[in-house]
């Protein structure tokens, strides 16, 4: 009987792989694809396509073999399928490229399409700029895709390999789903990123694997055109530089994207905002990510960092505002950095639900802040608060809020280097609540809390009894802070407060007495 099953199963396979192939398709092999990669195949796969864009659409199709290829163009209708045991590969001669530096190109289209379960293949293998092999960038370098102006675009299931630039840029597209594609790009190789929407709306990335030697999913407006109503939800990603990206290029606002679902290994920045060209970006929220960096990176280490700088020092300074984290899992050797700028606070913040676990401390003594791209500008904010002695600091917002932040090491990781859970800087309107560091420390170690120059903070619901010292104080600026139900906070010397601070800043529920000194 189980034989019996088995063949019946067989036939059937067979059956459907022999079923022909729809009205509308055309097989590469029929323009005279060799597939053997020895024969360059781009005129006959070009042939294909435009016979099936002239025939009103359909699905251009390349078989099991090895296609060497050049600049292909899709057009409106189109939608170019790699069967299992396909491999698209990418010339490295730029005359199979008409100027262009793309394999996939397409613009003003609509209804365009690249699936399948075969592979692409940039021809990208060497490392690149990053720290490992040469620094010395090579004049031609070509991506995977260019997709420009275009709408209904679909990209599903491909496998691609080695892009040598950008894998897929997406430019001022509208409705765009990526879905099931894997990316496996050199992790050394600069400028080989993933997947750059960039000033496109209505994009939904979902379930892909990416590997990159430069950003995994980055958004970017290099134009003043928006990137808005984005989702990207159960990826996994590592990379060398940021695995989740806004900007560096910020000339269009960023609005309505949401991020999800996602695992974040063996990467340098985890999230990170990078606004340098004035726009604005807002509306944006995380919520169950599991981000753990990398221990090797020749570059500076955040599992979260958000800034607002100037590129240039002509540049227009730009907003981030309503921006929320949920449900975070980090382990780093290095904290969070969130910092706007005393002329563009961040406004609306909250993060909830955190846990850090500090495996391997870095050295916080030469830490310089992750500038994500090009720059001509610099300030103390390079380094300034990136060097504060904390796993979450932030500097220059309006609006916090931080609940359930737990911040967890081994004790030997706590003696070598003694941070608090959170440092504040010029921040005002703030809730803390249920902040907490395990070990607590001593009298003598860093707080659990530092705050500087900021207004209106209210700290409540913290565990602190096993903090000796709980809260530091510190700035002229510092105004209205007040402790409400925070457990054990009565012991001698839990709170601390510098010369500067005005006197009647702080206040206490608690009753803390002789505690705060």
């Amino acid at each position: 009987m189980r034989k019996s099953r088995v063949i019946l199963a067989l036939l059937v396979i067979a059956a459907v792989q022999a079923l022909p192939l729809p009205a509308g398709t055309y097989n590469v092999r029929d323009y005279g694809a060799k597939g053997d990669r020895a024969a360059n195949d781009r005129a006959a796969i070009q042939a294909a396509l435009d016979a099936c864009g002239n025939g009103g659409g359909g699905i251009v199709v390349l078989p099991a073999g090895d296609y060497l290829s050049g600049r292909l163009q899709l057009h409106s209708d189109v939608t170019l399928l790699l069967e299992p045991g396909a491999t698209l590969w990418a010339s490295t001669d730029p005359k199979d490229y008409d100027g262009s530096r793309h394999l996939l190109m397409a613009q003003d289209a609509e209804n365009v399409a690249v699936t399948g379960d075969g592979r692409i293949h940039g021809q990208g293998t060497g490392d690149l700029g990053r720290g490992r092999g040469p620094k010395e960038l090579p004049a031609f370098r070509t991506g995977i895709l260019l997709f420009e102006n275009c709408r209904n675009v679909r990209i599903r299931d491909v496998s691609i390999l080695y892009s040598d630039a950008w894998t897929l840029h997406l430019r001022r597209c509208d409705n765009v789903v990526i879905e099931g594609v894997t990316i496996l790009n050199n992790y050394w190789r600069t400028n080989s990123d993933g997947i750059d929407p960039n000033s496109c709306r209505n994009v939904r990335i979902a379930n892909c694997h990416i590997v990159a030697g430069d950003d995994c999913i980055v958004l970017k407006a290099t134009e003043p055109y928006p990137c808005e109503n984005v989702v990207v939800t159960n990826c996994t990603l590592e990379t060398i530089a940021t695995a989740l990206k806004l900007g560096t290029e910020s000339r269009g606002d960023f609005r309505n994207i949401h991020f999800s679902n996602c695992t974040i290994t063996n990467s340098t920045v985890g999230v990170g905002f990078f606004m340098k060209d004035g726009a604005t970006m807002e509306g944006v929220s995380f919520a169950n990510l599991v981000i753990d960096t990398t221990t090797s990176s020749p570059h500076a280490v955040a599992p979260i960092f958000m800034d607002i700088e100037r590129r240039n020092p002509d540049s227009k300074i730009g907003r981030i505002r309503d921006v929320s984290f949920r449900d975070i899992f980090v382990r780093s050797g290095a904290g969070i950095t969130v910092q706007g700028m005393p002329e563009s606070p961040i406004e609306n913040l909250s993060i909830a639900n955190l846990t850090f676990r500090v495996v391997a401390p870095q050295d916080y003594s030469r830490r310089s802040k992750h500038v994500g791209g090009r720059r001509t500008t610099r300030d103390e904010r390079d380094t300034l608060y990136v060097r504060q002695p904390s796993y979450c600091t932030v500097a220059h917002v309006k609006h916090l809020a931080v609940e359930n932040l737990r911040v967890l090491m081994a004790d030997e990781d706590f003696r070598k280097y003694d941070r608090s859970a959170f440092s504040g800087h010029a921040i005002e309107d703030v809730l803390l609540r249920h902040i907490s560091r395990t070990p607590g420390g001593g009298p003598e170690n860093a707080p659990v809390i530092a705050l500087q120059n900021a207004r209106r903070a209210l700290i409540t619901e913290c565990q602190t009894a096993g903090a000796p010292f709980f809260l530091h104080l510190r700035g002229p600026e510092t105004r209205e802070i007040r402790l409400v139900g925070n457990e054990g906070l009565e012991g001698l010397g839990r709170v601390a407060q510098e010369s500067d601070v005005p006197e009647g800043a702080l206040s206490a529920t608690e009753s803390p007495g002789r505690g705060v000194r």
